[in-house]
């Protein structure tokens, strides 16, 4: 496989192109985000290795930057940011997997390995429509009847997740794992919270409601019936 680390610390750059080229591998390396934000973008790899602090542009918003732009590379980060949130953070911006340091080389080449063994995915589409309602993830906006809608971060995920279930129904158990990421209920009315900012932000001003709450089960976003 192709193989490009992206990583300023020269010496576990050194290693991780070493260890990679000793298991027959191709394994380049570049130490600034912007200059692996080109290469990745013109350049066929078949998986990236990349650290969160970079000169030039972060991890993060590299591997947001080649989503949106198209680029569908595994991509999996080494790093020493290691928290639950800088995990989720990660894997929210795009990549499909997260190391930290220090880290076992064994493990990170089954896990580049495993990144490499799956199927190319399909682009993904960037934006979203029901109706008259259209979500933009490549430019994270929101427009109805081509009217701007502003909204936080959390509702905006909120909406996509919807959005992406379109006449279906999303039960709040579902929206509490995908949208906070939890996985157990903090008996909090965080979802009906947000939920309700939503519905004033997309439906209240508008003639025809898109967002409907099915009793006893959930929410579903669709076109009236």
């Amino acid at each position: 496989m192709r193989i490009l680390i992206i990583e300023d610390d020269q010496r576990t750059s050194e290693y991780v192109v070493k260890g990679l080229s000793e298991a027959g591998h191709l394994a380049e390396a570049l130490a600034d985000g912007r200059d692996a934000l080109v290469h990745a973008t013109h350049t066929d790899y078949d998986v990236l290795v990349v650290d969160r602090m970079l000169p030039g542009l972060d991890g993060l918003s590299l591997v947001r930057a080649l989503r949106a732009s198209g680029v569908n590379t595994p991509a999996i980060f080494l790093t020493s940011i290691g928290g639950v949130n800088d995990r989720v953070d990660g894997l929210e911006a795009g990549a499909d997997d997260y190391l930290v340091k220090p880290f076992a080389f064994s493990e990170l080449l089954a896990r580049v390995n495993a990144l490499g063994r799956r199927p190319a995915v399909q682009a993904e589409k960037t934006v979203l429509k029901v109706a008259d309602l259209e979500l933009d993830m490549a430019r994270r906006t929101v427009r109805r009847g081509g009217q701007k809608i502003d909204l936080q971060p959390r509702e905006f995920t909120l909406l996509e997740v919807l959005m992406r279930n379109e006449g279906r129904v999303v039960t709040r158990t579902m929206l509490l794992e995908r949208v906070w990421d939890f996985h157990f209920d903090p008996k909090t009315s965080v979802v009906e919270t947000h939920i309700s900012r939503l519905r004033a932000k997309i439906d209240k001003p508008f003639e025809v409601a898109l967002l409907y709450t099915v009793r006893s089960t959930g929410y579903s976003i669709h076109a009236p019936l």
